[in-house]
């Protein structure tokens, strides 16, 4: 259909997470930087009109190539989930919570990379 609409879209953005708020297990195998280099999906957002057609799925996968593509080095990529729904839909997709965030969410570019391996 192509009546003009945005059916939905993403944001993608430069950040860092402190390497105190990773899990132990990741964090151990990390240099001993203060924080270490992320991307950050800042926003991803599917119109209700187009909801239930796993267009947020090939939205969040376009924006791990993308990341994956970038000349600008990331350890991570960083969701902020709003809600319950939200956090649910990262889980199933291998996001882990960052410590001391209830919201914030993450997982390592080297997992997104076997994705496309």
């Amino acid at each position: 259909m192509h009546d003009g609409a945005v059916a939905g879209y993403y944001t993608l953005s430069a950040t860092s997470v402190l390497l105190v708020d990773l899990p132990p297990p990741v964090s151990k195998k990390l240099p001993r930087y203060p924080a270490v280099p992320a991307t950050l999906l800042g926003r991803l957002a599917v119109d209700q009109r187009y909801r239930g057609r796993q267009l947020g799925e090939s939205l969040l996968f376009d924006a791990f190539s993308r990341t994956l593509r970038s000349d600008i080095a990331s350890f991570a990529f960083v969701v902020d989930a709003k809600d319950a729904t939200a956090r649910a839909f990262y889980e199933r997709y291998g996001f882990m919570v960052l410590t001391g965030s209830g919201r914030r969410m993450f997982k390592p570019m080297s997992e997104i990379a076997a994705l496309f391996a």
